[in-house]
């Protein structure tokens, strides 16, 4: 395990150091997990109690602000992003050991510094950039393109064509490329396939999660830009475009040919539904099922809050009558405005 001076990480991350330059730190917690030797972090003020009680060696705070005397603090601006700098700092990714596993399959020239593990597939017109690592069991199809330092973890599976941009992560059993849903119906209710003929194009420094697809496009592209970081079991349809640094969080559902702007944050279990804009900066709640374009950035919420069953039961029953009521209303209103309302 990495040990750092507290000195030397402020001279490599910067911030703003209150207390022993020379206090070594073997790991980060949790405040009130923390202790001594470990370094953790206080980014929202509601845990300012869980700090009085912490045995942690060093926290990192807020550049502001009054602290318990008693140990070190490093002061930033923004102490979740610090904390975020730190965590890599501690836990680089895995060294890459160039080379090909006698168990791959492999039909093209790789750079050096490639590494290929064992069951992976890659076939024949496949563009693999230097110091790119493809997991046991990948595959990557005819044509495509892996950018310089993406690495794919495990049984992901890159389908012809596509293209990956450079420093991207590809958890383990990731689809990038499957056929969207298109299909149109004919005079007997059969189904007739449209083939999908686009490709997915995923920028730079794109982290994809586990289990997550994310369809072709029918005839134009499916893109990704930069920076996009996607969940866990994301379904992502076809010709779908996502601008730069939108996160998504798991199990989310984007139909076809939506446009999702840059910097959005979408919540986990949303649906958006297909052909509808979203405009940059938009935070969407958790669980919400967008069905219409937004045109303006802020924040977004369609979804009821939880409530006992018996109360839930009661409101959706009065919910059930609402048009009755909105009738009598109407009715009310219009015997008042012809004076026939008692006083």
């Amino acid at each position: 395990m990495a040990s750092f001076a507290l000195g030397d990480i402020v001279k490599r991350l910067g911030g703003r150091l209150d207390g022993d330059p020379a206090t070594v730190i073997t790991g980060l917690a949790p405040l009130d997990s923390a202790g001594p030797g470990e370094l953790g972090f206080l980014a929202n003020p509601k845990y300012r109690g869980a700090l009085d009680q912490s045995r942690a060696a060093a926290v990192i705070v807020g550049s502001t602000g009054d602290y318990p005397a008693g140990r070190a603090y490093i002061h930033a601006d923004d102490p979740y992003l610090y904390f975020a700098h730190v965590a890599r700092l501690f836990h680089p990714a895995p060294a890459l050991v160039p080379g090909v596993d006698p168990a791959a399959s492999v039909a093209v020239t790789l750079p050096p510094g490639v590494s290929v593990g064992p069951g992976a597939v890659i076939e024949a017109g496949a563009r693999i950039g230097e110091g790119v690592y493809i997991g046991p069991g990948c595959v990557v199809g005819a044509g495509a393109v892996i950018g310089a330092g993406t690495r794919l973890v495990a049984n992901v599976t890159i389908y012809a064509d596509c293209v990956l941009g450079e420093g991207c992560l590809i958890h383990a059993g990731a689809v990038i490329g499957a056929d969207g849903f298109g299909f149109a119906r004919s005079a007997r209710g059969a189904w007739v396939k449209i083939p999908q003929t686009g490709r997915v194009l995923i920028g730079n420094d794109v982290e994809v999660g586990a289990n997550t697809s994310i369809d072709r496009g029918a005839m134009d592209d499916t893109v990704i830009g930069n920076g996009v970081k996607l969940d866990n079991q994301i379904q992502i349809g076809h010709n779908v475009h996502i601008g730069d640094f939108t996160a998504i969080a798991g199990c989310v559902g984007v139909a076809g040919s939506t446009r999702i702007g840059a910097r959005c944050m979408i919540g986990g279990q949303a649906g958006i539904i297909g052909h509808l804009a979203i405009a940059d900066d938009v935070v969407i709640s958790a669980g919400t099922l967008v069905t219409k374009s937004i045109s303006t950035a802020g924040v977004y919420t369609a979804n009821l809050p939880l409530q006992p069953h018996a109360e839930w039961i009661r409101n959706f029953s009065r919910l059930r009558h609402l048009d009755t009521m909105a009738a009598k209303i109407r009715d009310l209103e219009k015997r008042l405005d012809n004076g026939d309302g008692e006083a």
